[in-house]
């Protein structure tokens, strides 16, 4: 009996005790075409985010989690339907609501036009009944009064007149260093209205689903000035682009976004700048992030809410020469994922996972039923074991461009019109090397191909 005795007293001192927590809470923070690597969490040495690696460091953070739509309106809807494409069942929103509890969504949360849905305090492609209440954060963007650049044609101004703004081909080379405080930013008063929203439900006997949606570093790039002052070209280096790089790609993987399309090549010190730019913006971000988080501690409610930092897909600042998002290479797949539950411990993971398991995972950690439609897992066996593993290969697709997987090792990209990619991710992480053409891949090909098959049978369910 003593023997007994000691080893539950043992037990009990060294497990986590989970079930102590009881999770009632949900706070879903997104970031918009913020790329994983820039993070400090993610290893970047040159960005200054505190608060999300404060967030990190009590979080598990997945280092492999992989977006379903390359660009923000097929992402965003998948992952509030969690479905690969389309918009069956109800989202992750109506479905809490319906389980009752209060949802609201400050910011962009799903596909808003930016800058036109923010200058215009519009809703975009919301879906009402997800929310109880929403909130839209408005800004003026590019129009923003301060010093103005487009950096693709080397343009520097104050002048307001003749800016890049809305459905403008150059709109994502501009950028502002704003002469205001900050409080004039669609950021800040997404942070402030979260901050009021957590002091009036916080308490509440109804439990709340808040999903607050920066917007950026989402071009324009706009900041206060002093944002910039950090982040000077010197401290900046260029992503290294291998001499005929292209050599090896297929026509369907460099067209459209490209240094050379944009004429910012001619430019390589604006090449740094927009890194300088993008920088600038995460941080004033982080620090928006920050403030929500604050109010979270202040009013008790850490230790009964789950928190998840993600991102709708990452970005192309000049590798490859290629810029933006809708590609299939990891720069624009591989997303920041973080996710803080009461309970569960922190620490970092290998295990693949998609955007589209955050809304079973919510469903799991709440313990309310997971709707039928819903296509993700739940991530509670990794958050209880860094080392499970949810699923061995990872999806992303665009209707109109193919679609690709992602292996613990490999890459594999495949176009409409049938021209193909593929990366051995442990010795070529850059992907510099296609190896689609060579003797020593075909089984591997072969083996990648029905995996896809299999995953695009699994989306169309």
């Amino acid at each position: 009996m003593t023997c007994r005795i000691f080893t539950l007293l043992f037990l009990i001192a060294v497990l986590p005790l989970r079930a102590e927590t009881e999770i009632r809470n949900v706070l879903f923070l997104i970031a918009d075409d913020l790329k994983a690597s820039v993070l400090g969490c993610y290893g970047d040495e040159v960005c200054a985010t505190p608060h999300l690696d404060a967030l990190a460091a009590e979080s598990m953070v997945f280092e492999r989690a992989y977006c379903q739509g390359t660009w923000c309106a097929p992402s965003r809807e998948s992952f509030m339907h969690s479905r690969y494409t389309g918009d069956r069942g109800p989202t992750l929103g109506k479905h809490l609501i319906d389980e009752g509890f209060y949802s609201a969504r400050v910011g962009k949360i799903f596909h808003m036009r930016v800058p036109g849905d923010i200058i215009d305090g519009t809703d975009g492609l919301d879906v009402a009944n997800t929310w109880t209440e929403r909130f839209n954060c408005q800004g003026q963007e590019a129009h923003t009064p301060g010093l103005y650049r487009l950096l693709n044609q080397n343009i520097e101004t104050r002048a307001l007149e003749n800016r890049q703004s809305t459905k403008m081909p150059f709109r994502m080379f501009a950028s502002v260093e704003s002469d205001g405080d900050g409080s004039e930013q669609p950021d800040w008063k997404a942070a402030e209205k979260t901050v009021e929203l957590l002091k009036t439900h916080g308490k509440s006997e109804t439990p709340f689903f808040i999903a607050t949606g920066f917007v950026r570093p989402h071009y324009p790039s706009v900041a206060p000035a002093s944002y910039f002052e950090d982040y000077p070209i010197n401290k900046i280096k260029a992503p290294e682009v291998p001499e005929g790089d292209w050599e090896d790609m297929p026509k369907a993987a460099t067209a459209g976004s490209t240094s050379q399309f944009y004429g910012i090549d001619q430019y390589p010190d604006n090449i740094k700048k927009m890194w300088s730019d993008y920088y600038a913006t995460v941080t004033f971000m982080d620090e928006q992030l920050g403030k929500v988080i604050a109010e979270l501690d202040r009013q008790g409610l850490r230790d009964s809410t789950l928190v998840i930092f993600t991102s709708d897909h990452g970005y192309h600042l000049g590798e490859h020469h290629f810029w933006q998002k809708s590609r299939f290479h990891e720069e624009v797949t591989r997303v920041p994922f973080l996710v803080s539950a009461p309970g569960f411990e922190s620490g970092r993971t290998m295990s693949l996972v998609e955007l589209m398991d955050v809304y079973p995972t919510v469903c799991d950690l709440l313990g309310v039923d997971v709707p039928e439609t819903v296509q993700g897992h739940s991530l509670r066996p990794v958050l209880l074991d860094s080392k499970a593993r949810v699923r061995d290969a990872t999806f992303s697709l665009d209707g109109k461009k193919g679609q690709s997987i992602r292996t613990d090792q490999w890459a594999y990209i495949r176009y409409k019109d049938g021209s193909e990619e593929l990366y051995d991710m442990e010795a070529d992480p850059g992907q510099f090397t296609n190896l689609v053409a060579t003797a020593d891949a075909v089984a591997k090909k072969s083996e990648l191909e029905q995996i896809l098959k299999e995953k695009v049978k699994s989306a169309n369910k």
